[in-house]
């Protein structure tokens, strides 16, 4: 990591251990259930890249806005504390908006290393333990990723949010092995989904859209795994397991919507983080991201089967309610097929614009 490259609180205080559960589960049975989780774990051996070399690191970015993302994305545009900042301070809540979300998803990464990692262990099946096996490898390359881009081009990362941290202790802390994917696999990486695209599709940086755009590819299998593995399983469950679930899912997706609140980043920028979330809640741009945020994990909730009435009506307040119609697959394919556009277009010479 480069020398320069700064936390905004010290590693020490920030460090965090906590007793996960689970158990080790062998299985010698390796008959393989699910034609489906066989095909996903061959194209994740195939999709293997190596981040060294597929993305160009040499490709430039400006030092004081990276991304080169429009105002039109950055928190607070068009509100009337947007039109009370100078020039200087947004250029820095622009920087500091960009640093928090990567420094999000760095630490986002880690936590899918970790329960790709715990996946392999205690889930039951041959299969998915073949395909989260290739997860973990996924997950070593984008924290490797993240990490550089945030080290060579950035000035410094923030700690983990408060909300994501909540949530992957809920997912490690519970011994059941499905947990761990309904936290990651589901809510999590299926977030992630979205805000990766946010940053290939807006940012006008090569590099930057570069390197969300071949993790997408990856995070695509990734939720798929999940719903592929849960769909086969939830049905099995009793109506209290199954509203053990549906609870977990409405309480995390909670826990997503407020992870973009980022108090911690407000109160460095000295702001008043108390006014700026009451005035972001009414902020137009930001009802529509919201609104987006679960287009990958309402289709995908639907399909696993945890959508009773109480999860509908929690999508409802959140927003997202209006993607249970969309075809959860066809929406994941086309986030991995994007980063093949990509490559052709940089192999071509072609500079990479945005949609």
């Amino acid at each position: 990591m480069a020398q320069q490259f700064k936390y905004t609180l010290p590693v020490a205080e920030t460090q965090w251990k906590f007793p996960a559960a689970g158990e080790v589960a062998f299985t010698w049975d390796y008959d393989a259930r699910s034609e489906d989780l066989l095909r996903l774990y061959a194209k994740g051996k195939q999709e293997q890249w190596d981040a060294e070399a597929r993305i160009d690191w040499s490709l430039p970015v400006d030092p004081e806005d990276p991304m080169q993302m429009d105002d039109q994305v950055v928190p607070l545009f068009g509100t009337p504390i947007w039109h009370k900042l100078s020039g200087k301070q947004r250029t820095e809540l622009r920087y500091h908006s960009q640093v928090f979300n990567l420094s999000q998803f760095l630490h986002g990464e880690q936590g899918a290393l970790v329960c790709a990692a715990r996946i392999v262990q205690d889930v039951p099946r041959i299969e998915s333990k073949f395909y989260a096996a290739t997860q973990v490898m996924d997950e070593a390359r984008h924290v490797e990723a993240y990490r550089r881009l945030l080290s060579e081009k950035f000035r410094f990362a923030y700690p983990i949010s408060r909300p994501l941290k909540t949530l992957l202790e809920q997912a490690l802390g519970d011994p059941r092995w499905d947990f761990t994917y309904l936290g990651m696999q589901v809510l999590i990486e299926g977030l992630a989904l979205v805000a990766f695209q946010r940053i290939r599709d807006y940012s006008k940086n090569t590099l930057c859209r570069q390197v969300n755009a071949y993790v997408m590819q990856d995070e695509a299998r990734h939720v798929a795994f999940g719903r592929l593995a849960l769909r086969d399983y939830y049905p099995e469950l009793t109506d209290a397991e199954r509203r053990e679930r549906e609870e977990f899912v409405i309480e995390g997706s909670y826990h997503l919507r407020d992870r973009f609140n980022s108090p911690e980043m407000w109160d460095r920028l000295g702001f008043d983080a108390k006014e700026v979330l009451q005035t972001l809640q009414n902020a137009e741009g930001q009802i529509r991201f919201r609104k987006r945020l679960f287009s990958r994990i309402v289709p995908t909730v639907r399909d696993i089967g945890l959508w009773s009435e109480r999860v509908q009506k929690a999508y409802t307040e959140l927003g997202g309610i209006q993607y249970a119609s969309t075809n959860a697959q066809e929406m994941l394919d086309h986030d991995a097929k994007v980063a093949e556009e990509f490559d052709r277009k940089m192999r071509e010479g072609f500079a990479v614009a945005p949609k």
